[in-house]
């Protein structure tokens, strides 16, 4: 009999101890009825309770938890059909209210993201549905977080997996994506050729202004040219007058010159009947004589001249 009582006493104290000491994990919260009404939220660690008064009635792991929602058929504003599947990221923050604030809250989460989702996408043209998931994923993430403080939990984000449109509807797009490339493509050639024909105008003009130039400088050095050959002439022209007049300042410098003037004269008179048929006579004969008795004069008086000396 002492034996049965002493294992009875030992079952009772195991149980005893297995309900009066509990250890919680790291990350875990475990929410503590006693007698049936909320007592108190278990940290990790060691925690007591009062065997067979105090109860776990719920655990809660306080990591991230993703939640996949299932894929479902939305409308978009143009009404067009579209297949979303996205996954959404969330968090125990309050264990109390985890545990009473509803009765499934990851069935809540999931149902309330699914509506928001519709109701989003409704108030979107199918392209701009591509274009701004971020959009679609902050306004799935407010409208969650203000429903789930209630429930204790807290929604981090919200992301879009796929979107999938119709058949149809993909072919559509793939179509107007391939008429795009080509219409850029067109557009792209006819710079290039518009670029082109801008660059060769260019050149042109380029090549006309070089020529213009080179004339301008052919032209202004032709004009130098000239103008320092008249220059050079009429320095020379200059300078020879200028001896003829120092040497008929010389002596015998006038006498020289009225005989050079009427050989001049008498070769002009020879030479009119060698070259017409017609016999010109001066109309006052005596200017000839007067010019040949000059000539007769000074060679004269150049051979006294020459004899006296």
């Amino acid at each position: 009999m002492n034996e049965i009582f002493v294992i009875i006493i030992l079952v009772i104290a195991v149980m005893f101890v297995a309900r009066a000491v509990k250890v919680v994990p790291q990350q875990h919260a475990w929410v503590v009825e006693r007698l049936g009404k909320y007592h108190a939220t278990l940290s990790p660690g060691l925690n007591f309770l009062v065997p067979f008064v105090d109860r776990a009635a719920y655990r809660h792991v306080l990591k991230e938890i993703p939640l996949d929602v299932p894929s479902q058929v939305c409308i978009t504003k143009d009404n067009t059909q579209l297949t979303v599947d996205g996954i959404l990221y969330f968090q125990v923050t309050d264990p109390m209210r985890a545990s009473y604030g509803s009765s499934n809250y990851i069935v809540a989460i999931t149902q309330l993201a699914q509506t928001t989702l519709r109701s989003v996408i409704g108030r979107m043209e199918l392209d701009k549905t591509f274009e701004e998931r971020d959009v679609i994923n902050a306004s799935v993430v407010q409208a969650l977080d203000e429903a789930a403080l209630n429930w204790g939990v807290k929604v981090l984000r919200y992301e879009i997996k796929d979107l999938t449109p119709p058949a149809a509807i993909l072919h559509a797009m793939q179509a107007q994506i391939t008429a795009e490339r080509e219409k850029r493509a067109l557009i792209a050639a006819s710079e290039g050729r518009r670029q082109e024909q801008i660059n060769i105008a260019t050149g042109e003009r380029e090549a006309f202004i070089a020529r213009s130039e080179g004339e301008k400088q052919a032209e202004i050095n032709t004009a130098q040219g000239q103008a320092a050959a008249i220059v050079a002439v009429a320095e020379a022209s200059a300078d020879a007058i200028r001896k003829i007049a120092a040497a008929i300042q010389s002596p015998g410098g006038e006498q020289a010159v009225q005989l050079k003037v009427a050989e001049k004269a008498v070769e002009a008179y020879s030479q009119l009947a060698q070259k017409n048929n017609t016999m010109i006579v001066p109309g006052n004969m005596t200017e000839v004589s007067s010019l040949i008795a000059s000539a007769m004069a000074v060679m004269r008086q150049g051979a006294s001249t020459s004899t006296g000396r």
